[in-house]
């Protein structure tokens, strides 16, 4: 489970995940409420139905949780038991703007730029959860 409320830090993000990989991973807010597979150049994907990034704000690139489009999130961070039991602040967001989003780990890290890899170089969509 991922629990959301407001805080005056900004969004306080809980989690209560298990049976994934250890160690780091990108976790973003994307835009669409939906965690179906979609195509995506020509291959399907797991979870492509949720879009990109949330980026209401129009940001140029991916980033941190300061910068970047509003659905960068601080990276997850998983322990070698595949668990990830964290408090984590996004800044920039509240409750009321995540209705039909959706929340997403990805199989790598997150860098918090578009180089060497795009998106901090993530990569496959590995979990993911409609925000109801």
């Amino acid at each position: 489970t991922v629990l959301l409320s407001d805080s005056p830090a900004g969004l306080v993000i809980r989690t209560n995940l298990k049976q994934l990989p250890a160690g780091p991973h990108g976790f973003h807010i994307h835009e669409n409420g939906s965690c179906a597979p979609a195509m995506k150049d020509g291959k399907m994907g797991a979870a492509l139905a949720a879009g990109s990034h949330l980026n209401s704000n129009g940001a140029a690139n991916h980033g941190t949780p300061l910068t970047g489009h509003l659905g960068d999130l601080p990276a997850l961070k998983v322990a070698a038991d595949g668990t990830a039991n964290v408090r984590l602040i996004a800044p920039r967001l509240k409750v009321a703007d995540l209705s039909n989003r959706s929340v997403m780990v990805h199989a790598g890290g997150d860098n918090y730029a578009d180089v060497p890899k795009a998106l901090g170089g993530g990569g496959e969509r590995i979990a993911c959860g409609v925000i109801r």
